[in-house]
């Protein structure tokens, strides 16, 4: 059996095998809508039914019917519905005008029937019948299969309400029988279509794919030439020949081939370029576990050079006496996955490994090796975390901004109306006017914070000594912690500390710190600001003597209106705008907190950059 032949043979069955699907799903959709047509109008004669029988009874208490005995009720509505001349002539009509319908009736609650085209029936108890839905919505072999076997009646049924009260069901009967005889003229017609359909693609199919595998020799001995480097006859090379054609193409592909393989080395020595700026040690095995790309942080993982590593198997490289070794090997030998493994460094860092292995159509090319620091990640996981939380959050605060920003604009108002009624104010009582009017509006810049809290901002940056905030905070703070019996300390540098941030919103985000330390002092003690340069950072702490953070708090504490404060007071605002300032500031804020012993939180800001002394410059 030649190849060609299993080609034309494949051809010709793959083509009728489409053939024969769409006619079988043709004909399935043809049933499938006569029956669906079939249900619709069933249904439509029953609702017809229904409306005309509810037509039939009138208002019972209108009448001398007894509407409290439910036997003289039911009696009343038979009557009725028995005597109504149109809710007959409805039935008899239903049954002799439809092609499909073999009989109809009215049921009360009990399943006896009140009024039936047969009237044998009437008064009788008439067995339950499957529903048309069974039918109708059944796959298409069971449709053939109940449509074509014993005859059966299926009921298309709804429910009776008469006098506004449920009575019975309305009910009309579809038989197999009268649907056989409306179908099985038009499956007849399609099937014989779908029969020549067949038959024509059968032979066209083995035509066409005889005619199109013709030239197979001619093309393949075009290959064996190109694949030489010999040049092509002209007559394989000619336009008006579709074998040339192919030859042609051949030969074009031959030269990008060749391009291809110039571009691939250009872009090996990219994906070096760009494996030595990777973060995460990343290795790219073949299929017989040997390396052939190596980022340069994979260095330090391992502890050795990328040309020691690059060319080698899995089993050189890693060994059964590490810890490493022990996971990755049997891993390759078992061709099974590695999913974020984690174990702790010689130099004490915790390495998270995960390894994939890659497939193509199913069968194994490759493995990809990762090894990352598993403290960064969870680092990077939980600001992204909260990140998330504060946006989520944020969306609540216009409501609450609506709310504060009416009363702050009556007490700038009234502020200032007791400021023009004040005719002899002393320096005090000035003093006190204008930190009321300064904090109020500072209040109501919060309170526009809040509005775009999840918006980016534009800041009024400036170089200030980070010194001077913690003293302006300190002095802020301290009526406050002398009610709480809390004494607030400095332990500041005497050199600057120069910072590039918005003066107020830095201000805002240390004084959320310091109060929250002096609330969670009850029993008073003492309260540290330290504040010192640690290589191009600037690193602040705020250190209390309080209660501590719960640990289950811990992971929510930066989270918007959430608070461990209760009934005493506490926003939720506080903590959540502190951690937004300092990520606007391109810095971040973190924490130690023990139970019983106090809280530390560290703000770090990048320093700012020094600027020459003009006056320097001028003396140059």
């Amino acid at each position: 059996m030649t190849r060609k032949f299993i080609i034309v043979f494949a051809i010709t069955t793959l083509f009728t095998a489409l053939v024969v699907g769409f006619s079988w799903i043709y004909l399935s959709q043809l049933l499938r809508q006569r029956l669906l047509w079939a249900d619709e109008t069933a249904s439509q004669l029953t609702n017809q039914l229904e409306y005309a029988a509810s037509k039939a009874v009138p208002d019972l208490t209108s009448t001398r019917i007894d509407t409290s005995n439910p036997k003289a009720m039911r009696a009343a509505i038979a009557n009725y519905l028995q005597t109504d001349t149109n809710l007959n002539d409805m039935l008899e009509s239903v049954v002799g005008n439809s092609r499909i319908i073999y009989d109809a009736a009215i049921m009360d609650p009990n399943g006896v029937a009140i009024l039936d085209t047969n009237p044998a029936l009437n008064g009788q108890a008439v067995p339950e019948r499957a529903p048309l839905s069974v039918l109708s919505g059944a796959g298409f072999r069971r449709q053939l299969r109940l449509l074509y076997g014993p005859a059966t009646v299926y009921d298309v049924s709804i429910g009776l309400e008469l006098d506004r009260q449920a009575f019975g069901s309305v009910r009309v009967g579809v038989s197999t029988v009268f649907l056989r005889n409306e179908l099985t003229p038009k499956l007849q017609q399609a099937a014989f279509f779908s029969v020549v359909a067949i038959f024509c693609s059968l032979i066209l199919a083995a035509v066409v794919s005889n005619v199109a595998l013709g030239p197979l020799k001619a093309i393949a001995r075009d290959l064996d030439s190109a694949s030489a480097g010999d040049e092509l006859p002209d007559a394989a090379t000619s336009a008006g020949d579709e074998v040339g054609l192919v030859s042609l193409k051949i030969a074009h592909l031959g030269r990008q081939i060749r391009d291809t393989n110039q571009i691939f080395s250009a872009l090996k020595d990219n994906v070096e370029q760009v494996m030595t700026k990777l973060q995460d040690g990343l290795m790219l095995f073949t299929r017989d576990t040997r390396v052939v790309l190596v980022s340069a942080s994979a260095e330090k993982f391992l502890g050795r050079p990328r040309r020691e590593i690059l060319g080698r198997t899995a089993e050189e490289i890693f060994s059964d006496g590490s810890v490493l070794g022990a996971v990755v090997l049997p891993a390759f030998q078992q061709q099974r996955q590695l999913a974020q493994y984690e174990f702790d460094a010689a130099d004490g860092r915790r390495v998270q490994v995960s390894l994939d292995f890659i497939q193509e159509k199913g069968t194994p090319i490759g493995a990809l090796l990762t090894m990352r620091d598993a403290e960064s990640v969870r680092r990077i996981e939980d600001e992204i975390e909260i990140s998330r939380r504060l946006s989520a959050s944020g969306r609540m605060t216009r409501g609450v901004a609506h709310e504060v920003k009416n009363p702050i604009n009556a007490i700038v108002l009234h502020l200032q109306l007791l400021q023009n009624k004040l005719q002899q104010d002393d320096p005090d009582t000035r003093r006190h006017m204008e930190v009321i009017g300064s904090e109020i509006h500072r209040l109501d810049r919060v309170v526009q914070i809040l509005v775009d809290f999840t918006r980016p901002r534009d800041l009024r940056l400036e170089d200030v000594d980070f010194r001077k905030i913690l003293e302006s905070v300190s002095t802020l703070a301290a009526p406050d912690a002398a009610r709480h019996g809390v004494h607030v300390v400095q332990e500041l540098p005497e050199e600057a500390l120069m910072v590039r941030v918005d003066s107020d919103l830095m201000q805002q985000a240390i004084l959320n710190l310091v109060l929250n330390g002096v609330q969670s002092m009850s029993a008073g003690g003492e309260l540290t600001l330290k504040a010192r340069r640690d290589e191009e950072t600037i690193l602040a702490e705020v250190l209390d003597q309080g209660c501590g953070i719960p640990p289950e708090a811990q992971e929510k504490i930066f989270e918007l209106y959430y608070t461990t404060k209760g009934d005493k007071g506490g926003s939720g605002i506080g903590l959540a705008q502190t951690y937004q300032i300092m990520q606007w500031h391109y810095g971040s804020v973190e924490f130690d907190s023990i139970v019983g012993a106090g809280t530390t939180f560290r703000l770090r800001l990048p320093a700012a950059v020094a600027k020459p002394d003009r006056r320097e410059e001028m003396m140059a």
